[in-house]
């Protein structure tokens, strides 16, 4: 039956923008108006911000700190199995690459940055399960058939051991731990996608400061003569200016005549309040 359903392609619907897509084209819109101005915000720009960083980091580690235990159900109440049960194996060792805290640092670091993790059941000939993946969302699109149940497609991936390209298996064999299901329940969206503005923000901000402290810690300014003076004679001071008191040369002792004034234009770090609004 289930070979029978995907012979006729038209009877399965991928999800719109699952496996990621869908959090890549909202995050694009950093803030309002951002896609006009040609501003693009990519999730790789939010994470390399260091609250967002670390606090992804922080999540991840702890969570998979803690213990594992299998659980099974008696009647109506749920029961730890014990520990020399054969399942129990996979929980020490999920996969060949990875140990249990590997694992599920990789699980929750795609929940939270992608708002999905898929993680893929191997089975052996009798159906016990012999290792637990997670996939890389880029690789799985969740699939719906007419009568409402649920696949996964899966692309290539050597490392998981699923070398056919388009793998197509029953919701069973996908752990499909999604996040903030906003606009469609098999679509979880990231909490990045709430932080790309203040990420965005704060990467300004810092640009700004580095900027800042490449001029010695002096903020720009405007030199300023009594006479109106033309604009050749306007640039060649500004270069010349430029050229003796800034970059590697700041702090020198500039000597200004004929009424010359520099006055600061803008703020410093302190004005600006920058640590308090990091």
């Amino acid at each position: 039956m289930f070979k029978n359903i995907f012979k006729n392609k038209s009877v399965l619907s991928s999800v719109s923008g699952a496996g990621g897509r869908f959090f890549d084209w909202i995050v694009r819109e950093a803030f309002t108006g951002a896609w006009q101005q040609n501003i693009e915000y990519s999730r790789e720009t939010v994470l390399s911000y260091h609250a967002v960083f670390s606090c992804v980091s922080l999540i991840s580690a702890d969570i998979s700190k803690l213990p594992v235990m299998l659980m099974a159900r008696n009647k109506k109440v749920w029961e730890e199995i014990s520990k020399s049960n054969s399942n129990y194996s996979v929980l020490r060792k999920p996969n060949d690459y990875q140990n249990t805290i590997q694992f599920i640092e990789s699980w929750i670091n795609s929940k939270l940055i992608r708002g999905n993790s898929y993680i893929y059941k191997e089975m052996d000939n009798k159906g016990n399960i012999t290792g637990l993946h997670v996939l890389c969302p880029d690789l799985v699109l969740p699939l719906v058939s007419d009568s409402g149940s649920v696949f996964y497609q899966i692309g290539q991936d050597n490392l998981s051991g699923i070398n056919q390209q388009g793998l197509i298996v029953p919701a069973d064999r996908i752990i499909h731990d999604r996040f903030n299901c906003f606009f469609h329940p098999l679509v979880g969206l990231s909490p990045l996608f709430a932080s790309g503005l203040a990420a965005y923000t704060g990467g300004k901000m810092l640009e700004n400061n580095s900027r800042y402290f490449q001029n010695g810690a002096r903020p720009s300014g405007l030199l300023t003569v009594p006479e109106a003076i033309g604009k050749e004679d306007a640039e060649a001071i500004g270069a010349q200016w430029q050229l003796t008191y800034g970059g590697e040369n700041y702090g020198k002792i500039a000597v200004l005549g004929a009424s010359v004034k520099y006055q600061p234009l803008s703020t410093t770090a302190v004005e600006n309040q920058m640590v308090e609004q990091l």
